[in-house]
């Protein structure tokens, strides 16, 4: 793969980043408001039920619990998985570049010149550079889709009840 090839690549990946992070921010917005409307329409279901315990809609109080523990499940283990793959991402790094060390530790030692020393040092150097920036962009592409993953089950509870909420009124 060419130097434009990668930089070509590179260039989407950081435009489906910015899209993911965008659209994560768009729908945490709206499961805000949807929380916010669930909430305001649970407390009124609620303050009917005090009035008159008799029309209490038990149904509705009952999920408030129940329905968050299962998004709230969900999106931990969303992030569970996220960090395993990130874990092991990061293992299979390590292991990597200790074998591009070792190497360059061998053409430095083997060099038979202070120059070619230099320049195996220099190589490797330039190299680990870059290693190192796209481990860090494919971090980063990982923990923003471990972001939208987490946030799917939260937003999802969220806008379904503030929908279902809306019509019941």
């Amino acid at each position: 793969m060419t130097q434009f090839d990668k930089a070509i690549k590179t260039g989407r990946r950081l435009t489906r980043d910015g899209a993911r992070a965008a659209n994560t921010a768009l729908s945490g917005g709206e499961m805000l408001k949807a929380a916010g409307d669930v909430i305001n329409a649970r407390l009124e279901i609620m303050a009917a039920g005090m009035v008159d315990p008799r029309k209490a809609d038990l149904k509705e109080i009952s999920l408030m619990s129940s329905e968050k523990v299962e998004a709230l499940s969900a999106s931990a283990s969303a992030m569970a998985k996220t960090f395993g793959d990130i874990g092991g991402r990061l293992g299979s790094g390590v292991m990597t570049e200790a074998g591009h060390a070792s190497k360059a530790a061998a053409s430095i030692a083997a060099a038979a010149t202070p120059a070619a020393a230099m320049q195996a040092q220099y190589s490797y150097a330039v190299g680990w550079w870059s290693r190192a920036a796209a481990q860090m962009l494919t971090l980063n592409s990982a923990m923003l889709k471990g972001q939208a993953d987490a946030m799917r089950p939260i937003h999802k509870t969220a806008v379904d009840n503030a929908k279902r909420l809306k019509k019941s009124t």
